[in-house]
């Protein structure tokens, strides 16, 4: 940082664009309110219909949150570019909102696992899945997933809060990520760059991982099962989360991929992948779960009629 005056980045739009871009602004706040609306009904529905208080719900209802906090992380500084023409974001300011960011990302990880976790239960444990999963192992695994996703990224906020930036201070994307911020940094980043590579394989690596697995036991349980219509109903149940695992991880790993490996590939690329990654699950998993849950799809249908 140079002299007193405070550190500020430049946030950018979508390269090629001009930032008053009301075309790109209003579906990008289209999305937002759809984000809000599908997420924010998901929650009302689970928590007024009783029949839907049981495990699978209730980790959806964790997923619901964890997108919700996704979405309202980017919300800021979003609509500030493309509706306000503002692009300059105080370096605290851009810590936080990366902080929540990937503090978020790693929530909504961990409750994959979690609902993971829960269709493997129901599906190769049927008469041991009230006991298995009761009320105090679901808050108890809630708690978890939730400090797991502060606590590993803290550290990455705290390291990155101490390093000097004196090249540009002009970011990739339109919020802050952890990639790009230690991109503008001049001093050794080795520490940051090891320990952002550890939290990402002790979350996400290790979650998918998991769900890999989870997902490989349910397939040798389902191939198990002699009754076609049993089989196939068995494995209707997993579809809504075999969509969220993909919608998520599918851009999450594209922007590794080009993070490391994608320099010389334009920067329209990285910051398309970066807003899938960020608006697409929020957005899709509502809608997945209400259509491929009959119960939600149901009650959805019922509120509709009656208004």
């Amino acid at each position: 940082r140079t002299g007193s005056s405070p550190l500020t980045f430049i946030l950018i739009g979508i390269p090629g664009l001009p930032m008053s871009s009301y075309w790109m602004a209003l579906p990008l706040c289209c999305l937002y309110l759809l984000m809000l609306l599908g997420n924010c009904t998901l929650l009302w529905v689970i928590k007024t219909d009783h029949s839907l208080h049981t495990p699978m719900y209730y980790f959806l209802s964790m997923l619901a949150m964890a997108d919700l906090g996704l979405s309202l992380s980017t919300l800021p500084t979003m609509l500030a570019i493309f509706w306000f023409e503002s692009t300059s974001l105080h370096f605290e300011a851009c810590v936080v909102q990366m902080y929540f960011i990937h503090s978020f990302s790693a929530i909504e990880s961990g409750v994959l696992v979690a609902m993971a976790f829960d269709r493997f239960v129901a599906i190769c444990y049927p008469l041991r899945y009230a006991s298995v999963l009761t009320s105090s192992l679901i808050m108890k695994a809630g708690g978890a997933i939730f400090m797991r996703g502060i606590c590993v990224v803290l550290p990455v906020a705290i390291l990155i809060k101490k390093m000097p930036f004196c090249r540009s201070h002009v970011l990739s994307h339109s919020f802050c990520l952890h990639q790009d911020m230690l991109r503008l940094v001049c001093g050794d980043v080795r520490v940051n760059s090891l320990y952002g590579l550890t939290a990402v394989i002790l979350t996400k690596g290790l979650d998918s991982l998991t769900i890999l697995l989870s997902y490989m036991m349910i397939i040798r349980a389902i191939l198990n099962i002699i009754s076609q219509e049993a089989r196939a109903k068995a494995f209707s149940t997993c579809i809504s989360h075999l969509c969220a695992v993909l919608i998520f991880y599918i851009p999450l790993i594209g922007l590794s991929v080009i993070h490391r490996f994608g320099k010389h590939l334009p920067p329209l690329t990285h910051t398309l992948l970066a807003d899938a990654y960020l608006l697409v699950p929020p957005v899709l998993n509502p809608l997945v779960y209400s259509w491929k849950t009959k119960q939600i799809h149901r009650r959805i249908l019922i509120l509709l009629c009656r208004r």
